[in-house]
């Protein structure tokens, strides 16, 4: 039985809008039918959307849950401002923290992809009070470090990272903004969409390989409706904006330098990290390790077959881990509203 998702336009989200100074943020609310027993507030990552989470929204609807979902600093209908020190971890969890405190008076759990995932340990560190539990899909807790490392410095000792040293000068966007066909070619191959023989549009050692933009077939992966979505979201502003979140290495490096300052920090909430196996970027032996981060209760949990889009290639799956997590933290409560 296929899994339920969101839709553009569905309605049982609210499109709601909130601003900080010239900074407007877009963001979709979904209430359940009763009252919410918890929050949950779902960062996603680079390229998507709040729609990322399409198949988790009504999954987490349907547990009583009320979820935030917001377009990040850059994307769809949210601001896209051009200078790099707009975006990063402080100022955007602090956009967020406010966006919980307009929806909910309690903590919520929070759950990220792909850069939203390394978020999300930064915005928990940063925000205790606010959040109840984390999850982070595809991304592992990485400790603030107590000196400043640079991007080139990073790729060195992670070379399946050398693609973002493309997305973080003007190249990759100035070959997708060329034309809406590049854009709509970048969207497709992005999410799996390969070229008549067979060729892909991005590599972890290159970046995005211009010579096959205009030639990438529609994904398998995602439907053309959310597509075509997604190419509408993205012509509003281009790509300047998501790239700038590459740009942000040294400047989220310079906050990291006060959290370093307790190298012993161990996360006593409720944490998960969901990998995947085939996910060229970020492969699940990154998460080696990772237990000695958290004094609480955390889950490791990995998505064998999949890519790094799990969310949408193995939504059942996501889901149940998700839902396996949300119900170990949310235990009676959970059980009374269901």
């Amino acid at each position: 039985m296929p899994v339920d998702a969101l839709v553009p336009n569905d309605p049982r989200v609210e499109h709601k809008f909130t601003s900080f100074g010239d900074i407007r943020y877009h963001y979709m609310l979904a209430k359940p039918k009763g009252n919410p027993i918890a929050t949950v507030l779902l960062i996603h990552g680079w390229p998507d959307l709040g729609m990322g989470w399409r198949f988790q929204v009504p999954f987490l609807l349907s547990l009583n849950l009320q979820v935030i979902v917001p377009d990040m600093l850059g994307y769809g209908q949210t601001s896209a401002p051009d200078p790099a020190e707009e975006y990063t971890f402080k100022k955007i969890s602090a956009h967020m923290a406010a966006i919980v405190k307009e929806n909910t008076d309690q903590p919520i759990i929070l759950g990220g992809h792909d850069w939203g995932g390394f978020f999300v340990w930064r915005m928990a560190r940063l925000y205790p009070e606010l959040i109840r539990a984390v999850f982070s899909i595809c991304v592992p807790y990485w400790p603030p470090s107590p000196v400043k490392v640079s991007l080139e410095e990073t790729v060195k000792k992670l070379p399946n990272f050398r693609y973002q040293l493309q997305l973080s000068s003007p190249v990759a966007e100035t070959i997708v903004n060329k034309s809406p066909e590049r854009l709509r070619g970048f969207l497709n191959g992005v999410y799996g969409g390969v070229t008549a023989d067979g060729k892909h549009m991005f590599s972890t050692e290159i970046g995005v390989i211009e010579e096959n933009l205009e030639k990438i077939q529609p994904s398998r992966l995602v439907d053309p409706g959310i597509i075509d979505h997604y190419v509408q979201e993205y012509s509003r502003h281009g790509l300047h904006g998501p790239c700038n979140w590459y740009r942000t290495r040294e400047l989220n490096g310079e906050a990291d330098l006060e959290l370093a300052k307790d190298p012993s920090f161990r996360f006593k909430i409720p944490a998960m990290l969901v990998m995947a196996e085939k996910d060229a970027a970020l492969p699940p032996h990154l998460a080696e390790g990772q237990e000695k981060h958290f004094a609480g209760p955390f889950k490791l949990e990995s998505v064998a077959g999949s890519s790094h889009w799990v969310m949408i290639q193995c939504p059942e799956e996501t889901n149940r881990h998700i839902g396996d997590f949300v119900k170990s933290v949310l235990g009676d409560e959970l059980k009374a509203a269901l």
